[in-house]
């Protein structure tokens, strides 16, 4: 049960194309607010604030800053999960890279700047205060989880530097089979081992708040977005999957205690680690870089829609896109593709199409995207999922959750609560203190389930929508084939990346 909660929205910048940047700081900002306005609330509700045993912090796994650990200032904005631009040579690397399978064994993902290696090399090549931090033993390296847990846990006057390994395992720099961070990697990467923080499970006591009135009572765990959707939606046993609609889509299936290595674009992650003497489980990931982003897209850049809730205002006044297709490749594709050059396109249109069809179309793109995902799962598994479990923000789109179930021919399971990102953190925080999360099944939370979307149309239809969406991909592919040009004073392209990946791959 959820008694009350709060959101701050975190304003993003856009400094050049295919960037996506945070201020650290309006990050800390906002979960100090976001805590204060929630155990004011349980105040008013004469909920004891000090009954409160654990906190948990979830976040977008591959968010990258480093930091003065002397200072506390951050070095640099946080880089969030967008793709940055590659040269030609970077490209050739990354496909000889899946071919050798090297870099996927180690850390079961392919060479990506969705990743966090890549954002700290960048950081190291172009940020002054980031070299001569990391020259004078100042610099604290982290994905956001490690930031906040650092900030709560004393920052500067004793804060704890750590992250859990659902978080380590999206940084390029950590192997998933031995737990921990990889030298090698490390050393092709060119990154000093001693900036990146310990790596803990899941769920431990990592250390006590001393940044509000109740740090008596408050230790701090954390565990990565995704993962905490799988856990919230207790897909505790192998072959349970998930797929979490928010600013992009999230599928994972879980996989169990032994990591499985897909052959059809999708990444092997560490799912969960329930405790520093407990298993690892693993998972199968699709990641869709654009969901929700497209409806901002329609608002923010094009004025098509007010509000993101009359995206589907639009869409069901017409029920149809008409034969308009939108892939959002905005920053290229991510699974099953991992395609950087792919650019977005609007295909299909007539003199008939309006906005109405554009707002269908651009709902159909996330579950086209997911029908994707889903497809190379089922292959890698061997065993089709019956039905699909989501969560997230965009879930509250009832056309939306139709038109999944349509394409998937397979029906759609929502929650109670969408947002069960948050309640698997909080799952995990509890663990720690001793409530006994693993009894825990859907079957034994009836009113969990909220509402099941059926398929409302015949196979054949969905397969033909399916067929001319894919046409449309192949439309989208190998588009941007150059490097473009930086304008911005100081700033490098990645051009040293391309020797560091050739370089990773004649010595591995």
């Amino acid at each position: 049960q959820t008694p009350f909660h709060h959101q701050v929205e975190i304003t993003q910048s856009f400094p050049r194309e295919g960037w996506v940047e945070e201020d650290p700081k309006e990050i800390m900002q906002s979960v100090y607010e976001c805590m204060e306005r929630t155990c004011e609330k349980l105040c008013q509700l004469n909920i004891d604030v000090s009954d409160i045993k654990a906190v948990g912090v979830t976040n977008q796994r591959e968010t990258t800053l480093v930091w003065d650990k002397e200072t506390g200032e951050p070095l640099y904005n946080a880089i969030g999960k967008c793709m940055l631009h590659l040269n030609k040579h970077m490209s050739i690397s990354n496909k000889l890279t899946k071919q050798i399978g090297g870099l996927n064994h180690k850390t079961g993902l392919p060479i990506s700047t969705y990743f966090s290696a890549v954002k700290l090399r960048w950081l190291l090549d172009n940020v002054e205060e980031v070299r001569q931090a990391v020259v004078s033993e100042r610099a604290m390296f982290g994905t956001v989880d490690s930031w906040i847990i650092w900030c709560l846990t004393g920052g500067r006057n004793g804060g704890v530097h750590c992250t859990d390994v659902s978080n380590a395992s999206r940084t390029m720099l950590f192997n998933i089979n031995t737990m921990d961070w990889d030298p090698e990697l490390c050393r092709y990467f060119d990154v000093p081992i001693e900036i990146l923080p310990k790596v803990r499970s899941s769920s431990e006591i990592y250390g006590w708040m001393v940044s509000s009135d109740y740090q008596r009572s408050l230790c701090v765990r954390c565990l990565g977005d995704q993962s905490a959707a799988l856990v919230g939606q207790m897909c505790f046993k192998e072959g349970q999957a998930k797929n979490t609609y928010g600013t992009g889509c999230f599928l994972l299936r879980n996989t169990g205690t032994k990591p499985v290595m897909s052959e059809h674009g999708l990444l092997t992650t560490v799912a969960y680690k329930m405790g520093k003497d407990e298993p690892a489980c693993y998972a199968l990931e699709g990641s869709v870089a654009i969901a929700g982003a497209v409806v901002r897209w329609l608002k923010d850049n094009m004025g098509i829609v007010q509000s993101s809730s009359e995206i589907e205002t639009l869409a069901a006044a017409v029920g149809t896109s008409y034969g308009c297709y939108f892939v959002p490749a905005f920053s290229g594709l991510y699974a099953p593709y991992w395609e950087p050059s792919a650019r977005g396109i609007i295909c299909g249109l007539t003199q008939f199409t309006n906005r109405n069809h554009l707002a269908f179309a651009a709902l159909e793109a996330v579950c086209f995207q997911t029908r994707e995902i889903l497809d190379a799962m089922n292959q890698d598994s061997g065993v089709p999922l019956t039905e699909l479990q989501v969560d997230g923000g965009m879930t509250s789109n009832r056309l939306l959750m139709q038109l999944q179930a349509d394409i998937l021919c397979m029906p759609v399971v929502r929650p109670v609560m969408s947002e069960t990102t948050a309640l698997g953190a909080a799952m995990a925080a509890g663990a720690a203190e001793g409530v006994d999360v693993w009894s825990l099944s859907p079957s034994h939370l009836p009113h969990v389930t909220c509402e099941k979307f059926e398929p409302q149309i015949n196979s054949d239809e969905s397969e033909f929508r399916f067929a001319r969406w894919k046409k449309a991909v192949q439309k989208a592919m190998n588009w941007e084939t150059t490097e473009p040009s930086c304008n911005c004073p100081g700033m490098q392209p990645l051009d040293s990346l391309s020797y560091l990946t050739s370089n990773f791959l004649l010595q591995l």
